[in-house]
């Protein structure tokens, strides 16, 4: 076990062969003496324009949509496929009038606005810098444009908030900013919020902050229900390391928050605050999932799924902790929260494809390896086309345009299995710690804050019997073996 002297950022060129081949478009991988930033100029600076750029892509893209295809029917803007939520809800959830979300019912429907309470008050803030005057359909692309400027700030903070949270590794967070997959479902939805305020959160974590890690969590879950799921992680690790302080700090400041920010709601409109969980309570099973693929195939609707889902979901959670408690070393934090995000999204009802979003920073962090990220990215993509495509042929009446149901049910499978094997290697990494790129200096949990280089005060299995006096403090590094 040596000392850590090195500060130098780890230069993903030197360690990874896809990096190193992609940099020929560069100039080639770093030299060894290579000069890696500077005052004015540091790797933060470069993944934040990448991450710029890449959304201003994303934009792009959508230009079919924005100039016509939202407004001349559906099938127009799936065959593009450059659909957003954002448009169509402007007038449809009542912003275009004037309406207050959770209080002012929906004309025509007669129902309340079914976002969480963050995500509701940013559609609101969008709305006042929408004029009220002119036609809807100008007024829907100046309100999809207000949006995509403030989705433009969130991903250019979860690009710093990633690129900082491996002191040593901010080039990692280039797999965030180049993710093709993010840039294409970037201004689908309003997803991006809460993943920024997730990312905030891990770097505080990463920090040594909890109670500022916890009161981000909160905020982050009033926006979205996901970020509460990576508690669950921290419980374990926290359990193995003995560190109930800083947990229960972190569990008191997101508690805390998220009541501060939905209590005057639910006082003021009980009935509207909440829809986001009846609508999430009574939502059928919907595209993107299994489940809809087992209805499909077996042309029976499931019933109970609810139960099968939560069930399932609970299942591969007990795995999960069974697997941070018996690991040879305790798992980083980066991975456990990969693999209980990405088991909510593999065993739930519904998979927008947006949802790609929540897990892009986090295997980033998990798994920092190009070859790896991408294999993960293209099943993604493909679902992007796959579910775009396969609505083109279920509206557009033309049978010979679009994408038949068999043809939808392999993108899904291309999600799907694309997901798992990224799963599958971040469970290896947790075996097998010599393969985790992150561990492969010999640091312990570079994102891990207190849990950082802590010894293990609770195991199970084989690691009861291992001897404890090898765990790494703190910029230390250790000989995992080969």
């Amino acid at each position: 076990m040596t000392k850590v002297h090195e500060d130098r950022p780890v230069l993903p060129t030197q360690q990874d062969e896809v990096a190193a081949a992609g940099s020929g478009l560069l100039g080639g991988p770093f030299g060894r003496y290579a000069r890696t930033g500077g005052r004015r100029f540091t790797p933060v600076h470069v993944i934040v324009l990448v991450a710029i750029g890449m959304f201003a892509l994303g934009m792009v893209q959508k230009l079919p949509c924005y100039d016509w295809a939202w407004f001349r029917g559906a099938a127009s803007q799936y065959t593009h496929a450059c659909y957003s939520d954002i448009p169509h809800l402007y007038a449809a959830r009542g912003f275009s009038d004037g309406l207050t979300p959770y209080v002012d019912r929906i004309a025509g429907d007669m129902e309340y606005l079914e976002y969480p309470v963050l995500t509701g008050l940013f559609m609101e803030f969008a709305s006042w810098f929408t004029p009220s005057a002119g036609t809807v359909q100008h007024r829907e692309q100046i309100y999809w444009m207000v949006n995509a400027g403030m989705l433009m700030a969130c991903a250019a903070v979860i690009a710093v908030c990633v690129a900082r949270t491996h002191r040593r590794r901010p080039w990692d967070a280039l797999l965030v900013a180049l993710a093709p997959a993010a840039a294409l479902t970037a201004t689908i939805n309003w997803d991006l919020l809460a993943v920024a305020l997730t990312a905030a959160a891990l770097l505080m974590w990463s920090r040594s902050r909890p109670l500022a890690f916890g009161l981000l969590i909160g905020l982050a879950t009033a926006a979205k229900l996901y970020p509460v799921l990576i508690l669950g992680p921290l419980l374990v690790l926290c359990w193995r390391a003995g560190r109930w302080r800083e947990y229960g700090t972190a569990v008191a400041g997101a508690a805390g928050t998220w009541l501060l920010v939905n209590v005057p709601v639910l006082l003021i409109a009980p009935q509207g605050w909440k829809k986001f969980y009846t609508f999430s309570q009574e939502r059928p099973v919907d595209f993107g999932s299994f489940w809809l693929v087992l209805s499909q195939r077996s042309g029976n609707p499931l019933d109970d799924v609810n139960t099968y889902a939560t069930v399932l979901m609970l299942l591969v959670c007990a795995g999960i902790g069974l697997l941070a408690l018996t690991a040879p070393r305790r798992p980083r934090l980066a991975q456990l929260a990969f693999l209980v995000v990405a088991a909510f999204i593999l065993t739930n009802k519904v998979y927008s494809p947006q949802y790609v979003l929540w897990l892009v920073p986090l295997a980033a962090l998990a798994r920092p390896r190009w070859r790896d990220f991408l294999i993960w990215q293209a099943g993604e993509v493909a679902y992007f086309l796959g579910i775009w495509m396969y609505l083109a042929y279920t509206t557009s009446g033309d049978k010979h345009q679009g994408l038949p149901v068999e043809g939808y049910q392999l993108a899904v499978a291309a999600h799907l299995l694309a997901t798992l094997y990224l799963c599958a290697v971040v469970v290896r990494d947790v075996l097998r710690p010599d393969r985790d790129p992150v561990r492969r200096d010999g640091s312990d949990d570079p994102s891990g804050g207190v849990l950082d280089g802590a010894p293990d005060v609770f195991v199970l299995g084989d690691a009861a019997r291992a001897p404890q006096d090898a765990t790494p403090s703190p910029g230390q590094r250790v000989d995992w073996g080969h």
